[in-house]
């Protein structure tokens, strides 16, 4: 004898015939979580790779509050206050989002419209800022000394690091310039030369008694880099062998060169899905202005897109924690 089995109503949706939903959930969102699981363990990767290795060079690892210092337009040592504001606009920008799916459960097309505008004007927000910090990254903020061992030697005044600019006098003592479209030449191959010679450098402290040489070297317990004495620092200075302004994929002038290839592929990653998910976004904020999801009597689209804003801002959490705070 058969046993008949009632299936309830509201549990016969299928996913393409597939049979009934798990979970309750549909077919388009389900497949968002799986992406987003899959993202997860990307990321998990990545920032698992980049403690091992500042594990394994701890005693010489930039110092986030010696490295992100700057904000936009004003002058001054500000350590970490742009990043937490970054961090602020796009944690700001998941609560719009909330708010925008909220208002699409209660089918109020201009609350969406309006908190989905917020949402994307908070991406832009984040995203331009990012740009500027690797652009800030990139340039540089004080210039340093490469040793032929491979350290990177900074200057420091009154406890304080200060700029090769602040006390390197006189000229290059060679004939090398860089040339520009403004001096005639609109394509010359090679490296960009230094403004400063490392001879120059070393002749300027010196000179100068005031000046003293700051190693990458970390005092773990302290949290700082290791200020050598003058007659140190002289010694580590004649093993000078480049000037290193910024920062890139071949040379860092905050430290380890592993450092900056981690802060370039994990950052721009995630810059890249913040990219994507302003795009997605704004494809949906069109959609809802002209009608789409009124129409179909549902807004789950806002919803899933939602899934995916709110996963970029959780992963920035940790990139925020790995990168500046720990």
């Amino acid at each position: 004898m058969e046993a008949n089995i009632a299936i309830p109503s509201d549990s016969r949706e299928t996913w393409s015939g597939g049979g009934v939903r798990p979970f309750g959930a549909s077919y388009g969102k389900m497949m968002m979580w799986f992406f987003i699981l899959s993202d997860a363990l990307t990321f998990s990767g990545f920032l698992a790779a980049y403690g091992l290795t500042r594990f394994k060079f701890i005693d010489a690892w930039p110092i986030a509050d010696e490295v992100f210092t700057h904000i936009p337009f004003v002058h001054g040592n500000y350590p970490m206050y742009y990043v937490a504001f970054m961090t602020f606009i796009l944690i700001f920008s998941s609560v719009t989002m909330v708010l925008a799916v909220d208002a699409g459960h209660n089918m109020k097309k201009n609350k969406v419209s309006w908190y989905l505008f917020a949402t994307i004007i908070g991406g832009l927000i984040f995203v331009g800022s990012q740009a500027w910090e690797w652009k800030t990254f990139i340039n540089g903020s004080y210039g340093a000394i490469k040793t032929s061992d491979e350290r990177i030697l900074h200057f420091v005044k009154d406890g304080h690091q200060i700029a090769l600019s602040d006390f390197v006098v006189g000229n290059r003592g060679d004939e090398r310039i860089t040339h520009t479209k403004k001096n005639g030449l609109w394509f010359v191959s090679g490296e960009t030369v230094p403004k400063y010679s490392v001879s120059q450098v070393i002749a300027s402290y010196k000179a100068d008694p005031s000046i003293q040489v700051k190693s990458e070297l970390v005092n773990v317990d302290k949290k700082q880099k290791v200020i050598l004495s003058r007659e140190k620092g002289l010694e580590e200075l004649l093993k000078g062998n480049q000037i290193v302004e910024g920062a890139n994929l071949q040379v860092n002038e905050y430290g380890n060169t592993i450092f900056a290839n981690f802060f370039f592929f994990i950052t721009g990653f995630h810059g890249f899905h913040v990219f994507s998910g302003i795009l997605i976004n704004i494809i949906i904020f069109f959609n809802v202005a002209l009608g789409t999801y009124e129409k179909r009597g549902s807004y789950e689209m806002v919803e899933k897109v939602g899934l995916y804003w709110h996963f970029v801002d959780l992963v920035w959490v940790f990139v925020f924690t790995f990168f500046y705070l720990v």
